[in-house]
């Protein structure tokens, strides 16, 4: 079994990876980051990876990441994909995805972690990879909607209440 996580380390996939990272540990499994990079400095832009007027470079970008996911997940095996559209009318996400769901079948993936916010939503906008991958039943997936952090125990109900 090996646990895969795409991390493009925004708070949802890093607070993913921390999950994997819990449930490898508790079956001895291991877990394998994947990072996606496509060629396209307006995706890195979007992502938080470069700022505005800093130049591209995947490999720089590949080092940043590679360290993120060191901090939090150390003993994962961490992967990376450069992808560069291969047909005219895809998007950087559409590659994005195809790279997550063809590794995922490569290494046999028992389940697929996924930070997203709307991989479960019925209308999901066309930058999100989770409803996409989600939708692969070659492996199981974890969705993470919430950033880590503390619980608002009023947003908690109380499921015994809601019965008679």
């Amino acid at each position: 079994m090996t646990l895969l996580v795409p991390f493009d380390a925004s708070p949802l996939s890093t607070t993913a990876l921390e999950r994997a990272v819990t449930f490898g540990d508790c079956l001895d499994e291991e877990v394998v980051v994947l990072t996606v990079i496509p060629d396209d400095p307006e995706y890195a832009r979007g992502r938080g990876w470069i700022t505005r007027g800093e130049p591209f470079d995947p490999e720089t970008t590949e080092a940043g990441l590679r360290s993120r996911a060191a901090d939090v997940a150390p003993e994962a095996t961490f992967r990376t994909e450069l992808v560069d559209p291969d047909e005219p009318t895809a998007t950087s996400t559409t590659e994005v995805v195809r790279e997550i769901r063809r590794v995922a079948s490569e290494i046999e993936a028992s389940v697929v972690f996924v930070g997203s916010e709307n991989a479960g939503s019925v209308i999901a906008p066309q930058s999100s990879v989770g409803k996409p991958v989600a939708s692969d039943h070659r492996y199981d997936v974890y969705v993470v909607r919430q950033p880590g952090g503390s619980v608002d125990q009023e947003e908690l109900t109380d499921v015994d209440s809601t019965t008679e």
